[in-house]
């Protein structure tokens, strides 16, 4: 059974959602839901950096961990197996954006120099900015060490996104990318967050932690039709 997941967040001339393991990022089905020619499809090269993709009419691969666009008819997307996957929509500008973020991109500020370029490039506001979080692992089974969690919260600030029980640091990436976005003037109301994790759902999406090791993808599409 496939799982795909529509924020309500958006309106109705953008095509947004998430996938599970099926359809994960399977190009071809891909194109049939949302009605967008495969060429027009667009997945960056992701190494887990800060790069900021602004996509125009060449649509060759790329290293970049997010992108943004204002081209019409063009479906761009990122890849998750834990991490964070963020799609952006400036309602009034017609601006949409995709990113993933890792704990690296988190730490590195992804989402807020996404947001950014948004603001310098396409003069978005950001009252204008829709933004859905889809499922990633969460609080409950992410345990990292303090060297990972110290360099989120260096940079996101105070916030319940992450505690320490036994031995173990938990971190919560997506709540950490929700409140990088309201530090970035985000209003609360404008994003929609999954509450699902991927590691207690193996059955519906990929996890990299599950897996212990090399497994599958799902992905994050957005798109103005």
């Amino acid at each position: 059974m496939e799982t795909l997941i529509y924020p309500e967040i958006f309106g109705s001339h953008v095509k947004a959602f998430f996938t599970g393991k099926t359809p994960g990022v399977d190009i071809e089905r891909i194109s049939q839901i949302s009605f967008i020619k495969k060429e027009n499809i667009y997945l960056p090269i992701q190494k887990h950096t800060d790069k900021v993709l602004a996509l125009d009419s060449d649509l060759s691969p790329k290293i970049a961990d997010a992108v943004i666009t204002k081209d019409k008819g063009v479906l761009i997307g990122i890849q998750t197996a834990d991490c964070v996957p963020v799609l952006l929509c400036d309602i009034k500008k017609s601006v949409i954006g995709a990113v993933h973020a890792g704990w690296r991109g988190t730490a590195a500020e992804i989402l807020k120099k996404t947001i950014n370029v948004m603001r310098d490039k396409f003069i978005s506001l950001p009252d204008d900015i829709m933004i859905a979080i889809g499922p990633s692992i969460r609080l409950c089974c992410y345990h990292v060490g303090y060297d990972v969690l110290e360099s989120v919260i260096k940079v996101t600030g105070a916030g319940e996104y992450h505690t320490h029980k036994s031995n173990a640091y938990c971190l919560d990436l997506a709540t950490a990318n929700k409140f990088q976005a309201i530090s970035s003037g985000i209003p609360e109301k404008n994003i929609w967050m999954s509450q699902e994790c991927t590691y207690c759902n193996p059955e519906r999406f990929y996890s990299y932690r599950y897996a212990k090791g090399p497994t599958g993808r799902q992905g994050g599409f957005i798109g103005i039709l």
